[in-house]
């Protein structure tokens, strides 16, 4: 693809001789340099630990023909083209959607502290049980839903993957028929206007809660980011998906009323999809839901509150293509019933011989700890257990807040590693357990799970939190294998020897 044709609907960018941006052929792009080939573009921008302008030379030596980079940087040596930009970030997503040049026609993006890879599964199965070709993506990966009832999967992405990688990706599942994709929006990821060359007809909220202080510095900042998917990337006249139960979400009503964006309401107090009514059942709960006046009974496959908050926000995606559509409504809503849980959201792991059950959780946060804890108490017909940790390189401010919630909130705890990554694992354990009063203190996360399996009782319930669907335990700068619920199940089978 010509260099020209790249920018054609950038104003951010400053260039040189016209010709030569037409003459200028790019075999690719990235923002790594040491992904560059020949025929390369090459993006140099400040990121939060390295300069990409430093390798400036480096990627013109390995063949790059393009250099894009922040206003005011010094022109390479060689032959490449300097391309200035105001918004290097931003100019880069568009470039890269242009290069692959494929969009989904139905692509909703979700955004909050917790909820999102339950929420963009459940619009997959949702569509898929509407004969959709359709996919998600996020942190647990990459699931697709093609004709003939084909499902593909693939692990190891990012929560918000670089542009370059997210474009090729959309083209791919696009080119093999997907028509509908539901995508998880990170803090980071809009921060670093990752998602702005994205063509997001619907958007969700979910919630808003203490997370990646280490990068934002304040909760400001981090309302800020995730506004952006609304106020900037959900296109004009795309349809907002908003929890209405949270504090935030006036903040984001706000966004979207500027743009003069419909809002889809969703929540116990919402006018549009609201949960009304909600008991528990042993592996589900049965919900009583008022969609758009209209009331329906329905029994939902999925433990914990939480995850119906999740399940109506993805109705609500839905449901964005045509609000309207009472139809469109009814196939929606009874697809609820047929939903499953997603690998490590409250993962039902095992079950032990005496009848307790072992859930794995994702929940890596105070309030994803604490809501995950009250949605499991009415499933604990005696005591209610939790293993967890806190992620070492991280925010240390939430380590007591969740060392107390824990224990508050559960009958018994045990506090072990989480990825203690470069910390001291003994010392973020330190900090949990100064707050984490009648906690058990155990190092090793396997010891740990085995330890919560032994005091299992009947009708009791165990969690164990923090790491969900991950298959390694970061400790120093080494992955060594770890799959909590594969570790749940042996505990079991050894206990049951």
């Amino acid at each position: 693809m010509h260099l020209s044709a790249l920018i054609t609907d950038l104003d951010d960018i400053e260039a040189g001789d016209d010709k030569r941006l037409a003459a200028t052929d790019i075999a690719g792009m990235t923002s790594d340099s040491r992904d560059v080939k020949a025929g390369y573009l090459f993006a140099a921008f400040p990121g939060t630990k390295l300069d990409g302008r430093q390798y400036i030379d480096s990627a013109v030596q390995k063949g790059a023909v393009a250099i894009l980079a922040p206003s005011g940087t010094k022109a390479p040596a060689g032959n490449a083209v300097l391309l200035e930009a105001g918004n290097p970030r931003r100019s880069f997503a568009k470039m890269a959607a242009a290069f692959y040049g494929r969009q989904v026609p139905v692509l909703a993006a979700v955004t909050g502290t917790n909820g999102k890879s339950s929420t963009v599964n459940f619009c997959r199965q949702i569509w898929q049980s509407m004969e959709h070709a359709a996919a998600c993506l996020g942190t647990i990966g990459i699931t697709a839903n093609y004709a003939g009832g084909i499902t593909k999967s693939r692990p190891g992405l990012l929560t918000t993957p670089d542009p370059v990688t997210l474009h090729a990706e959309i083209a791919e599942l696009e080119a093999s028929g997907v028509t509908h994709l539901a995508i998880e929006a990170s803090s980071q990821g809009l921060d670093q206007y990752r998602l702005d060359g994205v063509r997001v007809t619907a958007a969700g909220f979910t919630n808003l809660t203490r997370d990646h202080l280490d990068y934002h510095g304040t909760m400001e900042k981090y309302l800020a980011a995730k506004l952006r998917l609304f106020g900037e990337v959900l296109i004009d006249g795309g349809v907002a998906v908003i929890n209405s139960d949270t504090p935030y979400s006036k903040d984001f009503r706000a966004t979207c009323e500027k743009r003069g964006l419909r809002i889809i309401e969703y929540g116990r107090n919402a006018k549009d999809i609201r949960l009304a009514r909600q008991n528990p059942l042993p592996d589900g709960q049965f919900v009583e839901l008022m969609v758009f006046g209209e009331r329906y009974e329905l029994e939902l496959p999925l433990v914990g509150g939480f995850q119906a908050e999740n399940a109506l926000c993805a109705l609500g995606l839905v449901l964005a293509e045509d609000p309207d559509n009472r139809l469109l409504h009814m196939q929606g809503v009874y697809a609820l019933e047929r939903l499953q849980s997603v690998r490590g959201r409250l993962e039902l792991a095992a079950r032990h011989p005496n009848g307790a059950t072992v859930y794995v959780d994702y929940a890596h946060t105070p309030d994803g700890l604490e809501t995950m804890l009250k949605a499991l108490r009415p499933h604990a017909q005696k005591n209610l257990h939790v293993v967890f940790g806190c992620g070492g390189d991280r925010d240390k401010g939430k380590r007591p807040m969740m060392g107390e919630i824990a224990t508050r909130l559960a009958d018994k705890a045990i506090v072990t590693d989480d990825n203690p990554r470069t910390e001291d694992a003994a010392t973020i354990r330190a900090e949990i357990m100064a707050a984490a009063k009648g906690a058990t203190e155990i190092g090793g996360r396997r010891e740990a799970i085995r330890a919560a399996i032994r005091a299992l009782g009947p009708q009791d319930v165990l969690v164990i939190a923090g790491k969900g669907h991950e298959q390694g335990q970061i400790v120093g700068k080494e992955i060594l294998p770890f799959d909590d619920v594969n570790e749940a199940r042996n505990a079991i089978l050894e206990a049951s020897k």
